[in-house]
């Protein structure tokens, strides 16, 4: 157990000093501790568990600590924030999840450090999670704010995500929503079409996923030599739409824009294969273009991956292809069970930067177009900034170029039991899944077809 602890510290000091990535970094730490089995389950609890509730721990703190955090030496307040995910979220037993975090302390900082950490610790395991949260949220000015400490939420991403299931008219499923950004995901499995079949339990919706009974999937995808991999339902659900939107025609041409790290590639590239397609990739980020050549590895098709920026290319190519998957940048608020950190990273400025490339990317992909080709808009974001608007301000430039395309249907299409998808206020054809609904991370699709 002290190991895992060890691995969980290592990650959470990376996340704050480096802006490090907990799900790339954590395996790997995982590996170069040699655990395995129960540790490696704990050591991932521990550090995705301490990230995702990061901001209602730091309240706890402060409070218990009777002092701000930023005069907190920041080795010692993640030491902190270790242990009180353990007392407070965890059946450790209280006196190991103090000592090994006071250890933790001591070793970063020295012995006052310690003293200090242990002070504060044993403070916090006086009371229970509930009893902390209504003493630290007594001060709270606003119901957002009372719930952005009790949830683990900025406050800004809680009204983004409100405005987003009004939309739907469904702004009632907020608290659920929260909830299911702080519940560990299932892990999900799919299996490349024509090349692989699902071996496990089937997923409720895609036709090509599954899941495992439980432990490591790493042995099963080097099994499979690729052919099943790790990869949520949603993001295999929109890739489907497009490329099942339609019977595929032989010798059409496909682009994946945005194509990093390489998951829709891999089944795009499937897809095309089975159907008699070519497919293009780019990936402007040359690590992330890497990641790409090794999704699609495993399929025999001669697939090209560009590193260039997508805008480029996409407008050098002319009414190029048939159908184009634009999986956008954005803030990936819609992963927040997978990527915790990212909630405490992300800033509302990050949504407008974004956006103007998102609107970018998508207008680059219709200039690719076909006439009677389709683009599919996708982002992990339900972020209404970034993703009916983007789509709004394109189709309103592009006037009767493009229209758009009845995407809850598309989805529909493929589903191996009814999705529910609301249609949104405003009419539009786009649809958003969400994980306390669907179980999937938040995607959003638009299809957008070029007009003959």
């Amino acid at each position: 157990m002290q190991l895992a602890r060890q691995v969980a510290f290592v990650v959470l000091r990376a996340v704050t000093t480096s802006d490090a990535y907990a799900n790339l970094l954590l395996p790997r730490e995982i590996e170069r501790a040699g655990i395995a089995g129960p540790d490696a389950a704990l050591a991932t609890e521990l550090a995705y568990g301490t990230l995702r509730r990061l901001g209602t721990y730091d309240a706890i703190i402060r409070a218990a600590a009777g002092r701000e955090l930023d005069t907190i030496d920041p080795p010692v307040l993640d030491a902190l924030r270790l242990g009180a995910h353990q007392l407070l979220a965890t059946r450790v037993a209280p006196h190991a999840a103090v000592n090994e975090s006071v250890q933790l302390a001591r070793e970063e900082s020295g012995p006052r450090a310690g003293g200090f950490a242990n002070a504060v610790l044993r403070r916090i395991g006086q009371d229970d999670v509930t009893t902390w949260i209504a003493r630290v949220t007594e001060a709270a000015r606003s119901d957002d704010e009372r719930l952005s400490i009790e949830t683990a939420h900025p406050v800004w991403i809680i009204r983004a995500l409100r405005r987003a299931l009004a939309a739907e008219g469904r702004d009632g499923e907020l608290t659920d929503l929260l909830a299911a950004d702080n519940a560990a995901p299932t892990v999900t499995m799919a299996a490349l079409p024509g090349l692989a079949e699902p071996d496990g339990e089937r997923t409720p919706y895609s036709p090509t996923g599954f899941r495992l009974g439980g432990g490591d999937p790493e042995p099963a995808v080097r099994r499979s030599g690729g052919r099943v991999r790790v990869q949520d339902e949603g993001s295999q659900l929109v890739a489907l739409a497009l490329t099942r939107l339609t019977p595929v025609a032989p010798g059409e041409r496909w682009l994946d824009l945005c194509a990093g790290p390489g998951g829709k590639t891999a089944l795009l590239a499937a897809e095309a294969l089975a159907g008699g397609a070519a497919l293009d990739a780019n990936e402007i980020a040359h690590a992330r273009a890497g990641l790409v050549r090794r999704a699609i590895a495993p399929v025999p098709l001669e697939v090209e991956v560009h590193e260039r920026d997508g805008r480029e290319l996409a407008s050098e190519r002319a009414g190029a292809y048939d159908r184009i998957l634009v999986d956008a940048p954005c803030t990936g608020l819609g992963a927040l069970r997978r990527r915790p950190e990212a909630r405490w990273r992300k800033q509302p400025s990050d949504v407008a930067e974004l956006a103007t490339i998102q609107a970018q990317l998508l207008d680059a992909a219709l200039t690719a177009l076909k006439p009677g080709g389709v683009v599919a808009y996708v982002t992990c974001s339900p972020h209404l900034a970034e993703t009916a608007a983007i789509v709004r301000e394109v189709v309103e430039r592009r006037g009767d170029e493009v229209e758009e395309l009845d995407a809850r249907a598309a989805l529909q299409a493929v589903a191996l039991t009814p999705l529910d998808l609301p249609a949104p206020a405003d009419g539009s054809g786009h649809a958003q899944l969400w994980p306390h609904r669907h179980g999937t991370d938040a995607m959003f699709l638009a299809l957008l077809r070029k007009r003959v």
